[in-house]
């Protein structure tokens, strides 16, 4: 069952990052007449940290499915399921429709999400759980970048 569990979350974090992909766009022509927040961080950091995040996620979700029990397993797959539901369609409603009030509020969600998983974690494991703190901040911080694309756009 916890390797059954372990591929589940591998799975997630999989279609986080492919859906991710397959959505986001900000090389092309909508996403750069856009006026940016002052505060937006340089391109090559998003090369950085979605990444790591993506890396971090998938040691998180195994290390649940190891350490803990069926319950907080299947609550961790479940909250982690609507968190990158919630992300999923921050990217589709941002760079598809370009509806920047909905993808502000999904990524609100996915946001408030992160801390329930970041709890969960750390009853696995208290270092796992820092590594996973970044990707906290950064969906975070994202969702504070989303509300002031909509702000100035």
């Amino acid at each position: 069952m916890k390797v059954l569990t372990s591929i589940t979350g591998i799975a997630l974090v999989l279609i986080y990052a492919i859906g991710s992909g397959l959505w986001v766009n900000t090389g092309d022509n909508w996403y750069r007449t856009l006026n940016p927040p002052s505060w937006q961080p340089p391109d090559f950091v998003f090369g950085i940290i979605w990444p790591y995040n993506f890396i971090v996620l998938g040691i998180s979700a195994v290390t649940v499915a190891q350490r803990l029990s069926s319950t907080w397993i299947y609550s961790y797959l479940s909250i982690l399921a609507i968190s990158i539901t919630f992300a999923l369609t921050w990217a589709y409603q941002f760079y598809r429709p370009h509806d920047l009030t909905m993808a502000t509020f999904a990524l609100a969600l996915c946001a408030a999400f992160t801390l329930p998983l970041l709890i969960i974690t750390a009853r696995a494991s208290m270092v796992v759980a820092i590594a996973l703190v970044p990707y906290q901040l950064w969906v975070i911080t994202a969702s504070f970048l989303s509300y002031g694309y909509m702000k100035r756009n």
